[in-house]
């Protein structure tokens, strides 16, 4: 050993467990900091070693709190690149921004973790002198860990000293700072307020890290994946200027997905992603990086890749989409064969790429629109899972739980229809063409009077189609052709999340969308393609004001399946003591479609009535899975567990968004049930006092089989026979006390010293009732009660 490292060693082991080291230069003691290599070849013992005894650990106890834009820190421990990048003090959902921010997103906004380090992220890990003491001296993760196990969790039911709301301040220490982070706060060590780990959980972790954190390479792709992807980047990357435009919807819509290849039947499918790339196939991927999808490329020619997706799969960002045969079958049909040609391709001006009804003009719009619905789960789910990862002002904009249906798209595939959408593309424009600096109020006027214009010309268009002989009934609605599930869809919000589902969740909701082709996209291009995290606050802004409209476009187009004369009635109570700046505008919305409905109703409860005869139409495709049915207990308790769906009021205020329950059947088996608290609201045209629209006594339940929604807040366990106990305590709740009551009776609560063990235990539920879904929970909005 040399000298220099000899007395390296000597300081560590005298310094070491005080904080009196922190004097001396840490260049001088250890070395200066470089980034050091740590990826190992995948045979490699090192890579072995990381990837089945270390990476399980950090995947199931640190990046169930570190992923994503709301990572503390930015720590994104997903990937060997998100370990190697480490920690950021910036924050990304920074809501008060005046100008735009730097994007730093993971494999798009630097490449290596040197270019991170330009761009403000500093080590988790060593970058000192690489030995042994210093390894766990000098990194910050190793370091963290200790202090865990030099003060444990409180033994404490309701832990304190501890914040964990979801806006707390972020403490991003770096290793130079980090002794004053621990005097100060002693027992913030990690994982921060939640039980220790196991002896070999922490001895397994300690010993990579000792011996430098060294992970695996890339694992390469098989030769049946390769296979594929080198067929599905043929079809991607076609000369003609058709293939080209084809190639670049299908990637702005798909961008964000995980693309997996059904046909090979696996039961872990790898996922994939899609890319715009500087090279074509058979080159290595040099990825393009833009703020937006369509953002201007600066090269003459994009390439469109598909790559392996380097980070573990978790739920709140996982969007599974299939790859298959019958898919192939399809772009081929909507985008090979069909009858359309381009003279030239459409700029990356955002005049021009922000707006889709104009970019995609020479694509049909039958098109498009099947290509949407196909797998419109998928479609939905990205507005939700997208780039907004959490945000109340970006979801205050929705209802706690609606259903969505879509109109066919064969039916609307006319000429006329068509035509109708080419005149409209100036009032389709989106915010998007703004880019990510932008006044609100100014503009917020001007895509109010341009929504205006639109649905008057709209009205105008559906007014006379009706007039002229047209009936308006059901017929206009698709059913997924009897075979395809996405036709009927459930949203929940849960306050600064939501989730998407296939069917019709629930019982009836208080309202309901009905999407056409244009409503469809442009929601994707107002809140997926067109909408930048690191935007400014009037980006943020003008994105939540604008997705009203089409909020209320689509309500509207669900009104007109109601009679005439109810419309104005079903549509006042859905907005209750509406802000005055949106009352002119919700005229505009309803008002000018004056033709009759001719829906054959039978009763007076036209709403009701409405969704009984959607829910028989769609009967063929609706998807039961959430349902309270085949669950192995006792007819009796299923039948109580249903009664859960009844309960109402002001009593459910302190039940959180989202609760899970595993129930343990007679015969032994676990279930898995997710408890949704649906917010009631007078109205939702609040930009930033929700609380004060809020309507309690119509708060209710929704109980699903199954996993819905990736944050939960609160663990139950149970047996069968504790199912009438449980359903008694949450139809008598009436206060905080209540609620505590029942946490101290059924509760996994985070101090508890089985919460990962039960952990644990709901992933592998998870991952084995819902394999393609799959993605491990987040823990950031779990509760301290």
């Amino acid at each position: 050993m040399k000298f220099r490292q000899i007395v390296t060693v000597c300081l560590v082991v005298v310094f070491a467990g005080c904080a009196a080291y922190t004097s001396f230069n840490f260049d001088q003691l250890f070395g200066e900091q470089q980034v050091r290599p740590r990826q190992s070849p995948v045979a490699s013992k090192e890579a072995s070693y990381f990837l089945s005894q270390v990476k399980p650990i950090i995947d199931n106890r640190c990046v169930v709190c570190h992923a994503c834009y709301d990572a503390p820190c930015q720590l994104k421990l997903s990937s060997v690149e998100g370990i190697d990048r480490g920690a950021s003090k910036e924050k990304v959902y920074e809501g008060t921004r005046i100008a735009a921010t730097t994007p730093t997103r993971l494999f798009e906004d630097a490449q290596t973790t040197q270019e991170w380090r330009a761009l403000g992220f500093h080590p988790v890990l060593n970058e000192r002198d690489q030995i042994s003491p210093v390894n766990l001296q000098a990194g910050l993760v190793a370091r963290l860990l200790m202090q865990k196990e030099q003060h444990p969790l409180p033994q404490q039911t309701q832990l304190e000293g501890f914040d964990f709301s979801i806006d707390r301040e972020q403490i991003c220490p770096t290793i130079e700072e980090y002794d004053q982070y621990q005097a100060k706060n002693p027992t913030w060590g990690m994982p921060y307020g939640m039980p220790n780990l196991d002896k070999h959980e922490y001895n397994t972790l300690m010993v990579w890290l000792e011996n430098g954190a060294k992970m695996n390479a890339h694992i390469p792709v098989s030769t049946q994946q390769q296979a594929l992807i080198d067929e599905y980047e043929r079809f991607l990357n076609g000369d003609s200027l058709k293939a080209q435009l084809s190639a670049r919807y299908i990637y702005e819509h798909l961008f964000l997905s995980h693309l997996y290849f059904s046909d090979l039947h696996s039961k872990s499918p790898r996922f994939f992603v899609l890319v715009r790339s500087k090279t074509p196939p058979g080159e290595p991927v040099e990825r393009i990086a833009t703020r937006r999808p369509y953002g201007d490329p600066q090269v003459a020619r994009v390439y469109y890749r598909i790559i392996p997706e380097q980070g573990t799969i978790v739920d709140k960002t996982h969007m599974p989409y299939a790859l298959n045969l019958e898919r192939m079958t399809h772009w081929h049909k909507w985008f090979v064969d069909a009858d359309f040609s381009v003279q030239s391709l459409p700029s990356y001006e955002p005049q021009v790429a922000a707006n889709p009804m104009t970019a995609f003009i020479d694509l049909p719009v039958k098109s498009r629109f099947k290509f949407m619905l196909d797998d419109a789960q998928n479609t939905i789910m990205a507005y939700i899972k997208g780039p907004v990862c959490r945000g109340q002002l970006a979801l205050n904009v929705i209802n706690d739980r609606f259903w969505v249906f879509f109109l066919d798209p064969d039916k609307s595939d006319i000429p006329e229809v068509n035509e109708f959408y080419r005149s409209q593309a100036e009032n389709l424009k989106l915010p998007g063409e703004l880019q990510s600096n932008t006044l609100p109020l100014h503009n917020w006027v001007k895509f109010s009077a341009q929504q205006a214009k639109y649905l008057e010309a709209k009205s105008e268009f559906t007014n006379k189609w009706f007039k002229d002989g047209a009936h308006l009934t059901t017929d206009v609605i698709w059913t997924g052709n009897g075979i395809n599930p996405n036709a009927a869809l459930t949203v929940m919000r849960h306050f600064d999340s939501a989730s998407v589902a296939q069917g019709l969740v629930g019982k009836p909701p208080k309202t309901a969308w009905v999407l056409d082709y244009a409503l469809l996209e442009r929601i994707h291009y107002l809140l997926v393609a067109g909408f930048d995290v690191y935007g400014n606050f009037g980006h943020q802004l003008i994105t939540r004001m604008f997705m009203d409209f089409l909020r209320l476009e689509g309500e509207s187009n669900f009104l007109t399946l109601l009679p005439r004369s109810v419309r104005h009635k079903e549509h006042d109570s859905w907005y209750k003591d509406q802000s005055p700046q949106f009352s002119q505008f919700m005229q505009h919305n309803v008002k000018p479609f004056d033709q009759a409905s001719h829906v054959p109703y039978k009763t007076t409860d036209y709403k009701q009535e409405l969704f009984s005869i959607l829910k028989a139409k769609l009967a063929p495709v609706l998807n039961d899975r959430y349902n309270i049915v085949d669950t192995g207990f006792s007819p009796k308790n299923e039948a109580l567990l249903r009664q859960v769906n009844d309960i109402e009021g002001k009593g459910l205020l302190s039940v959180p968004q989202i609760m899970m329950l595993m129930i343990t059947s007679q015969q032994g088996d676990d279930q898995l049930f997710t408890l949704l608290h649906d917010n009631a609201h007078t109205n939702i045209s609040s930009l930033f006092d929700e609380e004060s629209n809020r309507d309690p006594e119509h708060d209710d339940l929704t109980l699903v089989r199954g996993v819905l929604g990736s944050y939960p807040a609160a663990y139950l366990a149970l047996d069968e026979s504790q199912i009438p106990e449980l359903v008694q305590r949450l139809k008598s709740l009436r206060s905080e006390e209540d609620y505590v009551k029942l946490l101290d009776k059924f509760a996994i609560r985070r101090s508890s010293k089985n919460f990962w063990s039960f952990s644990d235990k709901v992933h592998a539920w998870y991952k084995k009732n819902q394999p393609i879904e799959f993605g491990l929970l987040d823990y950031n909005r779990f509760e301290n009660r």
